[in-house]
């Protein structure tokens, strides 16, 4: 087909059509590939800001955008379920449960650390800081899956929610905070309009962090067997986010990278999830 089309417009548009059915092919590929038990589960994702005070605050505010506006890129639909504020701007924490087909399937590839370089606008220096954030990403689990929980070993405690939410939120102790005592996961929700419904979502994702912890350990062990492309794991980064003294964005765990921050920052991630996924499937 090449070879019969003589003007140059014409040939350009073949062969950008045949790119876009490869990179169709290549990732419908991918999808039916991610057939693990929770791959077609909806996501539960938490931010965590690392140290650093208001620019990794920031920093964690930025990638919840980034994540936002992925999600609004490929028809996930994204509700947060908790969060808490910086002291000065930004996030110290949040949770949000994005759902749409197989979230978790390529979610689950951008759990780790995600690290910033730039010159912070927060430093009257302007100085280049280094900031770091943590992502957690469970499948999100009904309450048919097979996990048990003994509620003696959790405990349950109620305080009043902080920040946007009404005159009702503020004035009641709605929120729910309850700790798992042996595996010490603590989950808080504050979110939902009354204390039951905020019970029931803190339970669905406990219920969420016990599989995910399962899942890490079924991972551990089949990396120890076949080797792993990178720790997942405090101070050990699987991303870096590089605005100054250049622009770049790299996956240290596949060497997968490209220059365009902005592009990134406004949610175009699916190619970092792709090559992940073709290089560890």
């Amino acid at each position: 087909m090449l070879k019969i089309e003589e003007d140059e417009a014409s040939f350009n548009e073949l062969t950008n059509l045949i790119y876009k059915f490869k990179d169709f092919t290549e990732e419908n590929t991918i999808s039916l590939l991610l057939n693990g038990e929770y791959d077609s589960c909806n996501a539960i994702l938490t931010l965590h800001s690392g140290a650093g005070g208001t620019e990794a605050q920031d920093w964690a505010s930025m990638l919840y955008r980034m994540y936002s506006m992925f999600c609004e890129k490929n028809s996930y639909k994204l509700s947060v379920i908790d969060s808490l504020d910086g002291d000065e701007a930004g996030l110290k924490s949040i949770t949000f449960l994005v759902e749409g087909e197989k979230a978790y399937g390529y979610l689950k590839t951008e759990r780790g650390v995600h690290r910033l370089v730039r010159i912070s606008p927060f430093d009257a220096n302007k100085r280049r800081h280094t900031s770091f954030a943590s992502l957690e990403v469970m499948p999100e689990i009904d309450e048919t899956t097979d996990v048990e929980i003994n509620l003696d070993e959790v405990r349950v405690d109620t305080y009043r929610s902080s920040g946007a939410g009404g005159q009702h939120v503020n004035k009641t102790d709605s929120a729910i905070r309850l700790t798992h005592l042996p595996t010490g996961i603590v989950v808080t929700c504050q979110n939902e309009r009354s204390q039951i419904q905020n019970r029931e979502m803190a339970f669905k994702i406990l219920r969420s962090k016990l599989i995910a912890l399962k899942e890490e350990e079924r991972e551990k062990n089949l990396k120890e067997i076949k080797g792993d492309i990178k720790k997942i794991e405090w101070g050990s980064q699987i991303r870096s986010y590089v605005f100054c003294p250049y622009t770049m964005v790299k996956d240290h765990r596949t060497n997968f990278e490209t220059a365009n921050v902005d592009a990134v920052m406004n949610g175009d991630i699916k190619p970092f999830i792709l090559d992940y996924l073709k290089k560890s499937l």
